[in-house]
């Protein structure tokens, strides 16, 4: 706490952006064993990303409550660096070219052929699969918000926080095959915050 209505905060925040085309195909695959075998895989993805955010700013009240009931609404502002983690979505496929032999690749800008063909595709890597090909990209990071605390006493904490937030990166972040790279991001959050106050 600075002074009663103005309180220094940070935070760090770990998460990941999906493009907006991102969809979710299903690839239908028999292993010989009379069994068919459904995996779930991301059409023309190229990268996961995920970010890291380290950030400080503040919270000043704008409008106070009783002890016992009411609504305290608070303006929250501030900004930080961000790490964009670059991570390659591999796909398993039956490579028709080689006598259909069972690979898993990542997209590498000439590979379109095997990397766009649904026909071939029978899944996923996986989750764990490219996290040694990690690229980190700097960025910085801005937001804005406000808190509405509903929490009957002021040691209960109750909170609804709506903000928005704005993101920018050092270089494009490539996301899907064959669309547009951008480096800055910007989306509207809902946060729900709920504990005790010492």
């Amino acid at each position: 706490y600075k002074t009663i209505t103005t309180t220094n905060i940070w935070w760090m925040e770990f998460g990941e952006h999906k493009h907006p085309k991102e969809d979710k195909s299903a690839a239908f695959n028999n292993n010989g064993s009379g069994f068919t075998i459904i995996s779930n895989y991301v059409y023309g993805k190229r990268n996961n990303f995920y970010n890291f955010k380290l950030g400080f700013g503040q919270q000043k009240l704008i409008g106070g409550k009783g002890n016992k009931n009411g609504v305290a609404v608070s303006a929250i502002y501030g900004g930080g660096i961000t790490a964009g983690l670059l991570k390659p979505y591999y796909l398993n496929i039956l490579n028709k070219y080689d006598g259909n032999k069972a690979q898993s690749i990542k997209y590498n800008g000439s590979n379109d052929s095997l990397f766009l063909d649904p026909t071939i595709i029978t899944g996923s890597g996986g989750f764990f699969k490219g996290w040694g090909e990690v690229q980190v990209v700097p960025g910085a990071h801005l937001r804005t918000a406000l808190r509405f605390d509903y929490g009957r006493y002021n040691e209960l904490l109750s909170a609804i926080e709506v903000g928005l937030n704005a993101e920018y990166y050092s270089q494009k972040m490539p996301i899907l095959v064959q669309v547009p790279d951008k480096s800055f991001f910007f989306n509207a959050y809902i946060a729900l915050t709920f504990g005790k106050r010492k």
